[in-house]
């Protein structure tokens, strides 16, 4: 069957991949993204995360092509992306607003910005939209330069959402947010999902109310990839070790740790186990499982 959106579906999932090859990006001499190959499947929940200054949000512009890449290609369906308005329409950056235009304060009101992006994406879902509006109770006469940096989070979340876009990407879409309606954005991300079975990615920095809803996890560590993997599966083989040094050392042998603690003589540690590999549960030492947040500094933690 197909979707509203014109896109063959089977089981209610999109048949469609976007992929990266050899993307580098360099700003003059500095190179911020190091040769990446990466694939974003049909209908998944992917979580990106990466500290500050990883190359996240130059990666995911580069992916919906607002932005060049000085190596590598980016093709939706084996359709090139960059300035392909075929491969671009199946496509949504859902990034921070700019409350400033050209040095001055960004006039444009929220209504003015919204139907902006109606023109703009073409399976745009007017309906939807509104009820957005009303749930996050937006002022659409207020003017983008006078909305907080919550309210800010609220039209970006409408936009992506109401996009209909067989791929869209959401970076930091929570910023701002309080609790109640980061968890409000987390359901209806959900909803959406389980019903159209459309692909997202969520950039973000906090992991551990986010992490359940990640299909698979992408760490990006200093301009590459160091991790793409199915979230469960990839806690299901990190754990911290801990306890007298000496039984520690020789629990993890040969395997290689990460982020370790000191206090007197005892030693913690992660490790994140490969194929065919075991902590020697034999010695006196706690094994813990991590969440994702703690593998994510043990790994990406200390320089």
């Amino acid at each position: 069957m197909k979707g509203s959106n014109g896109f063959q579906k089977a089981e209610g999932v999109y048949m469609s991949e976007l992929k990266a090859k050899g993307i580098t990006k360099k700003y003059g001499t500095k190179e911020v993204l190091h040769g990446i190959d990466l694939t974003l499947e049909k209908g998944k929940i992917y979580g990106l995360i990466g500290r500050n200054g990883a190359g996240k949000t130059t990666l995911l512009s580069i992916l919906t092509s607002q932005n060049p890449a000085t190596e590598g290609s980016v093709t939706f369906d084996e359709m090139q992306v960059w300035e392909n308005p075929e491969a671009l329409k199946h496509l949504c950056f859902s990034r921070e607003l700019n409350q400033l235009q050209g040095g001055n304060a960004n006039a444009m009101k929220v209504k003015e910005y919204l139907w902006a992006a109606a023109t703009f994406f073409p399976y745009w879902d007017k309906e939807m939209a509104k009820r957005l509006v009303e749930l996050f109770r937006l002022d659409v006469k207020q003017r983008i330069s006078k909305l907080s940096k919550g309210m800010c989070s609220m039209v970006t979340i409408i936009v992506g959402l109401a996009s209909k876009a067989e791929f869209t990407i959401f970076d930091e879409p929570v910023a701002g947010l309080d609790v109640v309606a980061r968890e409000k954005f987390y359901e209806l991300l959900v909803e959406e999902f389980t019903e159209t079975g459309r692909t997202f990615v969520v950039s973000t920095h906090i992991i551990e109310e986010a992490s359940d809803i990640f299909e698979e996890v992408i760490l990006l560590d200093q301009g590459s990839i160091l991790l793409k993997e199915n979230t469960q599966e990839l806690l299901e083989r990190a754990f911290h070790v801990s306890g007298h040094e000496e039984d520690v050392a020789k629990a993890v042998e040969g395997l290689t740790t990460y982020h370790e603690e000191r206090l007197g003589r005892s030693r913690g540690v992660t490790v994140l186990l490969e194929p065919g590999q075991h902590i020697g549960t034999e010695y006196d030492v706690s094994v813990q499982n991590v969440s994702l947040q703690k593998l994510f500094v043990a790994l990406c933690g200390e320089e």
